[in-house]
């Protein structure tokens, strides 16, 4: 991607410090990553943070990234003090795994970046609608804490990008996963550069480019002109609801893959 995706704003700033001062009397962290991005969708500090304290890494979104690739990626996580689980946050009974994996008496963190799917799991750990959700990054503005059973008590955080991301490659990848708001990036050139990456892969994918999805969708202005900013955003709906089937976008063995 040329342009550059941004996004540090102040209240990112002061949630990084407050996460800082509550560590202190933190038992264990646990890091919500979407399994789709394993990589880019960490931010390296929350490590630093973290420290020695126990890790849960929770590969959410297991039901829209390649199990086979997924199941490598636990291998890769799971080490020290660290336990990778993978789970579909909407699900209780798949999310019950990160509280199994909790010792009691337990407080614990949870952490990640935005819209990695942190007060959905909040809420089917609690299994009622107490932590704010929506389909979109930088919903959760406040630190919130709540009690998961007696002995066990879960802090919900807002979620924080690096101040900068790595690559052009992580940019578009943690775009068209969510964690980046829509107004800082061109939904047009994310979906290109998504199927140009699917195609180099997978020569033979039957996903479609952003034309030709378009064009099936009726994405079209007076006159036969394409209607590319909406399709684009239809089309980055579409593999968020699974419509293009599993994909993960990194795998362990990737080069740049941490």
């Amino acid at each position: 991607m040329e342009r550059q995706v941004a996004w540090y704003p102040g209240h990112m700033a002061k949630a990084t410090r407050r996460i800082r001062e509550y560590l202190r009397s933190i038992d264990v962290v646990v890091e919500v990553v979407d399994a789709r991005v394993p990589s880019s969708g960490r931010n390296p500090l929350l490590d630093e943070l973290a420290g020695k304290r126990t890790r849960v890494i929770v590969l959410d979104r297991e039901d829209l990234a390649d199990p086979a690739t997924t199941k490598r990626w636990l291998a890769r996580l799971s080490k020290g003090n660290a336990t990778a689980i993978a789970v579909d946050g909407r699900a209780p009974r798949s999310v019950a795994r990160i509280a199994a994996a909790m010792k009691n008496p337990a407080r614990a963190m949870i952490v990640g970046i935005p819209n990695s799917g942190k007060s959905t799991i909040v809420n089917a750990l609690l299994r009622r609608a107490s932590a704010k959700t929506e389909n979109r990054a930088g919903v959760t503005r406040s630190l919130q804490w709540f009690r998961l059973a007696p002995g066990i008590e879960l802090m919900d955080t807002p979620g924080v990008l690096p101040p900068k991301l790595a690559s052009a490659a992580a940019q578009w990848k943690l775009a068209i996963c969510g964690a980046v708001p829509r107004d800082h990036y061109d939904p047009h050139e994310v979906a290109g550069e998504f199927h140009r990456w699917l195609v180099e892969r997978k020569p033979r994918t039957r996903v479609p480019d952003l034309q030709s999805f378009a064009q099936r969708g009726g994405f079209m202005r007076r006159g036969g002109e394409i209607d590319y900013h909406n399709a684009a955003q239809s089309y980055i709906r579409a593999f968020n609801d699974g419509a293009f089937g599993r994909i993960s976008l990194e795998d362990p063995d990737d080069a740049e893959a941490a």
